[in-house]
């Protein structure tokens, strides 16, 4: 994408997620795009910024308190990162949403510092779908508990949905089956409490597969390099 415009790419990444929204017989209204600015300049969010985009997801702390100071207040800051527990005081007075809770301990601190900030927050349990090691986020098999736990001891936040990330494929393709997986293990959740009046959002695909993700039920896209072109 050397040599598009930051107007041009936003264009064509748009085009493909409408394309895969008539694929899969979707509204594009249903996906959202969430930007990945994380170890992207203030400039180039600004750019984006600039093009009416509002939401920019981080995964550090640090940079992303950086970030909003440099930046204007009507941003809405996303968190994609894993969050330790004594992390959430710092974001807890401003963050929009969090999508990587995969822990009681973690969710009751959040809770505790948004109650502190008068305000709610919304949040997405993060299941490792891939079974990878190295990855963070909850078993499956434990999502369901981790989610009723947190509905019954986190009032200060809005329990939204999943988030997973696939593994790495050459092809796409091959993500398919973890997609479709979190997109179960989300209505089963939604049929088995339905108390849990919020818990719709699946935040999945990423630039390499965000297309597959939205065939199978994305209702959020993290998007880095398709929008802001490869770092370097």
């Amino acid at each position: 994408m050397m040599g598009v415009s930051i107007s041009e790419r936003h264009r064509q990444l748009q085009e493909r997620i409408h394309a895969a929204c008539e694929r899969s017989k979707r509204r594009p209204e249903e996906v959202r795009l969430l930007p990945v600015s994380k170890m992207q300049s203030v400039a180039a969010i600004r750019s984006f910024y600039d093009l009416g985009l509002r939401d920019f997801a981080e995964s550090r702390v640090q940079e992303l308190l950086a970030k909003k100071d440099a930046l204007p207040p009507d941003v809405r800051w996303h968190f994609i990162g894993h969050l330790q527990s004594n992390k959430a005081k710092y974001i807890a007075g401003f963050i929009d949403s969090i999508e990587s809770i995969d822990s009681i301990d973690t969710a009751r601190e959040l809770s505790k510092r948004a109650a502190e900030n008068t305000r709610t927050i919304k949040i997405l349990i993060e299941v490792n779908i891939s079974g990878e090691a190295q990855k963070q986020g909850a078993e499956p098999a434990n999502t369901e508990s981790l989610a009723l736990e947190i509905a019954r001891t986190c009032p200060n936040l809005i329990l939204s949905g999943l988030m997973g990330m696939a593994s790495l494929e050459e092809d796409p393709e091959r993500t398919r089956p973890q997609f479709r997986r979190l997109r179960e293990l989300r209505d089963d959740i939604q049929e088995r409490q339905p108390q849990l009046k919020s818990f719709t959002e699946l935040s999945m695909g990423m630039s390499n597969d965000f297309e597959i993700a939205i065939e199978e039920g994305a209702t959020i896209v993290r998007i880095g390099s398709a929008l802001f072109g490869e770092r370097t």
